[in-house]
């Protein structure tokens, strides 16, 4: 840690750059204490690592953890100078007694009070959905940061997210969502936004890369998307590859989904060319867009005829039941206010109505206007492809 108290009730901060022969100093003639536990604390001043305050050994603080990493410190530190540069008023590993939680920095901005939690080492998510829980609740706006060693670009235009990365989603004010990350060694923020999964792990992605000296706290906060048109070929060529990895997987004959397709005759290869459709808040479902948007075909579309009525308390009702039935699952993110899976859902219903599948009728009800087919041959599968290619190639250009 970087603060600490001595027995007189001063603060020592070391991201205030103390010179080496001020601390020794201060080290001769003071006993440093936790703020957090009031336990002894000894400062450290070798050559190997930034200077910083330990516990001493049998300790028994659990806020302050003494395995915390060189990045981390070093990360948190670089942080603060750069707020301070802006002249925002920032405190380094403020301990707020009554929360009992103490963010990495601690400032207010335009009139409001952030956490920053800069994070390097996996989290258990109950513990982050608490901490951000209660700083929610205590008039802090959380602000966590990813460190960027957690990002694993496939592509230039695709990423691998595990779940705990879509902890540190977060929108701006317009509504962009993204994940911060910054890199201490570089001195460099990276950004990852329009998230468009197409599995459980893997998305495409826009990301920005930003040098610390370039970058202030309102770019941060309000990040522009840089996304690069998606086309469908490509995503095709993705969802594909996918569906063959799935099959392939050991565990795939237990898999509910894929046998839920066999019980219905239905061919993992030859879903109709309108399923698996990339919207913008698909990542509001932690299940992969095949599986949610098959669902909302076999449960809401495959019976009906045209002319027949589709509403949404019809499509919401079913999403519930395959929710409680653990066939569809929640992304939790819990820095944005509301996930609600409506939002993708009618994202997908208004591309229907653009592909002229479905018209909608008033706010909540759509009419079918003709049925998706499901191809029964490989033939018939590449000419559905190649019909919605040109359909979307239409709407696009319009």
């Amino acid at each position: 840690m970087l603060t600490a108290r001595t027995k007189t009730g001063k603060t020592i901060c070391l991201g205030y750059d103390y010179k080496k022969e001020t601390l020794l100093s201060f080290r001769e003639k003071e006993e440093f204490i936790c703020p957090v536990c009031s336990e002894g604390v000894t400062l450290k001043l070798g050559e190997q690592r930034i200077f910083h305050f330990a516990h001493k050994r049998g300790g028994t603080c659990n806020e302050f953890h003494d395995g915390e990493t060189e990045i981390h410190m070093e990360g948190k530190l670089q942080l603060y100078h750069w707020l301070r540069n802006q002249n925002i008023p920032a405190i380094l590993e403020y301990y707020d007694q009554e929360i009992h939680q103490r963010p990495d920095i601690m400032f207010n901005y335009h009139g409001k009070k952030y956490a920053l939690e800069y994070q390097c080492s996996p989290l258990p998510e109950q513990i982050f959905n608490k901490r951000t829980r209660t700083y929610l609740q205590n008039g802090y706006t959380p602000l966590w940061i990813l460190s960027n060693d957690h990002l694993h670009f496939k592509k230039s235009n695709i990423v691998s997210l595990a779940n705990f990365d879509y902890l540190f989603l977060r929108t701006s004010a317009a509504g962009t969502l993204y994940i911060p990350t910054y890199c201490p060694e570089k001195r460099l923020f990276h950004f990852i936004n329009s998230i468009i999964p197409f599995s459980v792990k893997n998305a495409f992605a826009g990301h920005t890369v930003y040098r610390l000296e370039q970058m202030d706290l309102q770019r941060l906060l309000e990040p522009g998307s840089t996304f690069k048109k998606l086309t469908f070929t490509s995503w095709e060529a993705e969802l594909d590859q996918f569906k063959l990895n799935w099959s392939l997987n050991p565990g795939a004959h237990s898999n509910r989904f894929l046998h839920e397709l066999y019980n219905q005759n239905m061919n993992l290869f030859l879903l109709p060319a309108e399923i698996g459709l990339p919207v913008p808040h698909s990542l509001f479902f932690q299940t992969s867009t095949i599986v949610w948007q098959t669902y909302l075909f076999l449960d809401v579309l495959a019976d009906k005829n045209p002319g027949d009525m589709v509403t949404l308390n019809e499509i919401s009702s079913q999403i519930k039941r395959r929710i409680k039935r653990k066939e569809l699952s929640i992304r939790r993110m819990p820095q944005l206010e509301k996930v609600n899976v409506m939002v993708p859902v009618n994202e997908y219903l208004y591309l229907l109505e653009l592909l002229g599948i479905l018209s909608k009728w008033d706010e909540t009800t759509f009419q079918l206007r003709q049925k998706i087919k499901i191809p029964m041959s490989n033939r018939e599968k590449e000419e559905a492809q190649f019909f919605l290619q040109q359909k979307i190639k239409t709407i696009s250009s319009k």
